[in-house]
């Protein structure tokens, strides 16, 4: 088993959600996260949470950052090195859903999702390649069964998705020989307020952000010579149609 404690990560989009739930299981297990947010406030919010509610000798930290900003992303990754020397773990998290037949899809909100899924997910690896590199890291994108299963009312975010899931293949390719690993998490409906929904009893049966953040650590403690590059994830008995 890979040790990872005393490991540092940047989580994109990690003030909540499965970006939180990753970042709690991390801490957990003694790594420092960094969570971004668009937000300085949820940064920060979400940073001291964390750390109010660990008992091991990690730390969390906010940064506002923006993947849609390359510049936003590097400097993010530089705050990260200042702060903890080292980067080892990248979780490219961030993302949005805008929904709606094509002939009712808005030019603007076709943008703002491949925006953030996909050319954020470039971005957070470009900025932060070199110092995986460094590390012999670990770059773990979420992607979502939407990445192989398409759907009335998905043209942007099934695009995004399923070029999350190519992408993070092809990059896992590239880095492999440079001795960083790369995987793409494929989850179906997890309990988040993602699309304006509000975690709740009636979400018990989804899968929980804590449930991926144990799949992040399984990952990441998993032996050097065993790399499962995609994984697909689900809840095991969703309500009845």
């Amino acid at each position: 088993m890979e040790a990872i404690e005393n490991k540092v990560a940047l989580i994109t989009g990690g003030s909540k959600g499965i970006g939180y739930g990753v970042a709690q299981s991390l801490l957990e297990k003694g790594v420092h996260v960094a969570v971004t947010s668009r937000s300085k406030a949820a940064a920060t919010a979400a940073a001291d949470n964390l750390n109010s509610n660990t008992n091991t000798q990690a730390k969390a930290i906010g940064i506002v950052a923006d993947v849609r900003d390359f510049e936003s992303q590097e400097k993010a990754v530089k705050t990260v090195i200042d702060t903890y020397g080292q980067l080892d773990i990248i979780i490219a998290n961030a993302g949005l859903g805008k929904f709606g037949s094509i002939e009712n899809l808005a030019i603007e909100d076709w943008n703002a999702v491949i925006d953030t899924n996909l050319t954020g997910v470039f971005y957070s690896i470009k900025a932060g390649v070199a110092a995986l590199k460094k590390s012999k890291g670990y770059f773990i994108s979420i992607s979502s069964l939407a990445g192989t299963n398409f759907f009335a009312g998905g043209a942007a975010y099934n695009a995004s998705k399923f070029g999350v899931t190519g992408f993070t293949q092809a990059v896992m390719l590239d880095l492999r020989q440079h001795g960083v690993k790369v995987s793409t998490i494929m989850p179906g409906s997890v309990s988040t307020y993602f699309n304006g929904n509000e975690p709740a009893e009636k979400d018990a049966w989804k899968i929980q952000i804590e449930d991926i953040g144990k799949l992040v650590v399984d990952l990441l403690e998993m032996h050097p010579r065993t790399l499962p590059s995609k994984i697909e994830v689900r809840p095991t008995t969703p309500p009845s149609k």
